[in-house]
């Protein structure tokens, strides 16, 4: 079986994000829920998500600056915004600023999974076409890598082990894990090959490899990458 697709819902309504999150959950969805704009745009940057339904109108930050800093970011997640305002305008700056559908409220819940549904359905993947972090872009259609503009040469491994930290933002992933998700074989005891290859990827992509801000070592556990 294929594991649910995972949605993030960002709405300061309390019973529009409680019908929302039951409604979805009972269509099969996993969902999380944000209900103000600050903790939307952290949860959307630290995990990965196949949606996002996001109201355009928040506290703290409005929806239509939290798409326009997760486009800035590299994060192509399909945002769905939620208005109240249904002028054109609102919806053309919606657009504009990277949202890929727009509906406004009050709507009916079967438009809402309808427009969900299609934004799934012609989303290109979970691990997205591109994604930067700090002064690092990561191309993965090209499989190129630069820092502040400048190539930065990675192995096919290197490569292989950044994109699934980056799949997996913000997780504690154990060595065992890597081992066996990046480089296919049941990890052995004592081994290092991890630790290297994170060490390797500290000295290109970090600006301060000792106190790494990205690459981050979870003591007695494993690694964690932060974007």
């Amino acid at each position: 079986m294929t594991a649910p697709r995972h949605i993030l819902i960002v709405d300061d309504e309390p019973s529009l994000l409680f019908m929302l999150t039951d409604r979805l959950e009972a269509e099969g969805y996993r969902v999380d829920a944000e209900s103000d704009g600050e903790a939307g745009l952290a949860r959307a940057s630290a995990e990965p998500f196949d949606a996002i339904v996001l109201d355009g109108m928040l506290p703290g930050r409005d929806g239509y600056d939290v798409c326009q800093t997760l486009r800035e970011r590299g994060i192509s997640t399909p945002v769905l915004m939620l208005s109240a305002r249904g002028q054109v305008v609102d919806r053309v700056v919606g657009l504009k600023l990277g949202a890929d559908d727009y509906l406004t409220k009050p709507f009916d819940v079967s438009e809402l999974l309808a427009r969900l549904h299609a934004l799934l359905r012609r989303s290109v993947s979970p691990s997205r076409e591109a994604f930067r972090f700090g002064d690092v872009a990561v191309d993965f259609r090209r499989a190129e890598v630069t820092r502040s503009g400048v190539p930065i040469e990675l192995t096919a491994r290197e490569f292989t082990l950044l994109t699934y930290f980056i799949e997996h933002r913000g997780a504690t992933i154990s060595r065992d894990e890597l081992l066996n998700q990046v480089w296919g074989y049941n990890a052995m005891p004592f081994t290092r090959t991890v630790d290297v290859h994170v060490a390797l990827l500290r000295q290109k992509l970090e600006l301060h490899p000792r106190k790494p801000r990205h690459l981050l070592t979870v003591f007695g556990l494993g690694y964690k990458f932060i974007a």
